[in-house]
C-alpha cells in the first residue's frame, strides 16, 4: 500500500473488550512479553518479531552491548543537563564526572589524564588526529588496510599508500621507506586489523617514526579493551579509541595526545577539552566510557581476552572443518576476539542471511553487506575475495550457547547453499 509522507500514523489504542480478559468472540486477550517487538499495521494486525533472547550476536567488532555497570553510571547523568563549564554547583558536579572518567580511561590505556581528549566517536578522534597534526595537502603515510575513517581522512591529503602481505600485515621497512623526513607530516598505523584481526608491528613503526622525528598516530579502536595498551610506554604521539567497541556507550571516543604535543582543534567554537575539542561534552556517554574502563581492570581484561581467544578458536575450528573454507589474516598473531574466513563456492551475503535465519548475527566485507556497496578494501589489499569473507567476533557478553549456535548452523547453511548451485 502507498506510504504517505508528512502525516503521522494514527495512534494504536489497546482496549479491553467485553468479558473480563477476553477479546473478540470471547477469545483471551494476547499478552505481550518484554522481549517482543510489536509493530502496528493496517487493520490493527500486529507483527511479532524475534525475541532478542533467541539471537546469538557474533558481531562485537562492529559494536558491543553496553555493560551493566555502564548503564548504571549513565542513568543519573541522563536526567541532568548542567554545563560542565559553569562554576555553579551543578556545573562543578558535571565537571567532576568528566574528570573522573578521564582518569579512568587514562588508566585503562596507560596514559595521563591530561593526555585524554574526549570526542563523540572513534571516527572523530581519527579525523581530529589527522587534521590536527597536518595541514591540508600535507604528506601522510597510510597502510592500505586501515579503517575507512583513517583512509578517507588521509585521502584528502597527499598520501602514500603502503601495501601489506597476504596476512594483512605491513612491513616496518616499507613503512619507513615511504616516509620523507622534513616533508611527511603524519604516519598512520592500526594496532590490530578490524576485518581479519592481524596485529600490526606498532612498536617497531612507532620507534622508527620517533627516531625520524615524524608524528605517528595509532588507531587502537579495535584493540582497546581486548589487549593491554600502554600509551606512555609505546611512545606514540596520537592514539584513537572508541567506547562502544569495549562495552561502553555509543557517542563517546577519545584521542590521546602525547604530553607536550600541540595539535590544532578540528572543531572550533568553544574552549571545551582544554580548547582541543569544541562542543558541549556528552556527560552521560563520558561517564559510561569511564565505567567501561573501570570494568576492564588488568585482571578482567586478561580474563576476557583469554575467553575470547578460546571462543574464536572454537569458531575457527568449526569453520575450517567445512570443505573449502579458508582463514583470512594471521590466525596466531591476531586480536583475540575476531576471526575471518572465506567460504568458497557461495557468496558471503547468502551465508550471512542463512546464519541470520538461524539466529546468528555475523558480518562480511562483501559489497552487498557494506553500506558503501563496495567490497572491503582491506581484503582487496590482501589479495583475497571479499565476496567470500565472513567475520565472526565475540565480546564480554558472548556465551557458550552463542558459539554453539554458530558451530551447528554454519555447516548446514553452507551445505544448503552449495546444493543450490547449478
Amino acid at each position: 500500500m502507498p506510504v504517505r509522507v508528512g502525516r503521522a500514523a494514527a495512534p494504536v489504542h489497546l482496549r479491553r473488550r467485553p468479558g473480563d480478559g477476553e477479546g473478540h468472540a470471547g477469545r483471551p486477550l494476547r499478552r505481550h512479553h518484554p522481549g517482543d517487538h510489536v509493530v502496528p499495521s493496517p487493520g490493527r494486525r500486529r507483527v511479532r518479531h524475534h525475541r532478542v533472547s533467541s539471537r546469538h550476536y557474533l558481531d562485537h567488532a562492529s559494536t558491543s552491548p553496553a555493560r551493566p555497570s555502564v548503564v548504571e553510571a549513565m542513568l543519573p547523568q541522563l536526567g541532568g543537563g548542567a554545563d560542565p563549564g559553569r562554576v555553579h554547583t551543578e556545573g562543578r558536579i558535571a565537571r567532576g564526572v568528566i574528570e573522573e572518567a578521564r582518569e579512568q580511561v587514562a588508566t585503562l590505556l596507560g596514559a595521563r589524564g591530561r593526555e585524554v581528549v574526549f570526542t563523540s566517536s572513534g571516527t572523530e578522534a581519527v579525523n581530529a588526529a589527522t587534521w590536527g597534526a597536518s595541514e591540508r595537502g600535507a604528506h601522510i603515510v597510510c597502510p592500505e588496510v586501515e579503517h575507512s575513517s583513517v583512509r578517507d581522512a588521509s585521502d584528502r591529503h597527499d598520501v602514500t599508500w603502503v601495501g601489506v602481505d597476504e596476512a594483512g600485515r605491513v612491513d616496518p621497512e616499507q613503512m619507513m621507506a615511504a616516509v620523507e623526513p622534513g616533508r611527511t607530516a603524519l604516519v598512520h598505523l592500526q594496532w590490530g586489523n578490524h576485518e581479519v584481526g592481524t596485529l600490526q608491528p606498532v612498536t617497531e613503526v612507532v620507534a622508527a617514526c620517533r627516531a625520524s622525528g615524524v608524528l605517528v598516530h595509532v588507531d587502537a579502536a579495535q584493540a582497546a579493551g581486548h589487549v593491554a595498551i600502554d600509551f606512555d610506554a609505546l611512545g606514540a604521539d596520537l592514539m584513537s579509541v572508541s567506547a562502544h567497541k569495549l562495552g561502553g556507550p555509543h557517542g563517546a571516543g577519545a584521542l590521546l595526545v602525547r604530553r607536550g604535543l600541540r595539535v590544532r582543534p578540528m572543531l572550533v567554537g568553544g574552549e571545551q577539552e582544554r580548547a582541543r575539542r569544541a562542543g558541549m561534552e556528552n556527560v552521560a556517554a563520558i561517564a559510561g566510557f569511564g565505567a567501561a574502563a573501570v570494568a576492564l581492570d588488568a585482571h578482567t581484561l586478561e580474563a576476557e581476552s583469554q575467553v575470547a581467544r578460546a571462543q574464536t578458536e572454537r569458531i575457527l575450528d568449526a569453520a575450517l572443518a567445512v570443505d573449502d573454507v579458508v582463514a583470512y589474516g594471521d590466525t596466531r598473531e591476531r586480536l583475540p576476539h575476531l576471526v575471518c574466513v572465506g567460504v568458497e563456492g557461495v557468496e558471503a551475503e547468502a551465508v550471512l542471511l542463512g546464519l541470520d535465519q538461524a539466529g546468528v548475527a555475523a558480518h562480511s566485507g562483501s559489497a552487498c553487506s557494506s553500506e558503501s556497496l563496495e567490497p572491503s578494501p582491506v581484503l582487496a589489499a590482501m589479495g583475497v575475495d571479499a565476496e567470500r569473507s565472513l567475520r565472526l567476533s565475540v565480546g564480554w557478553s558472548t556465551t557458550d550457547a552463542d558459539i554453539a549456535a554458530f558451530t551447528e548452523a554454519f555447516p548446514r547453511v553452507v551445505a544448503r547453499l552449495r546444493a543450490l548451485r547449478p
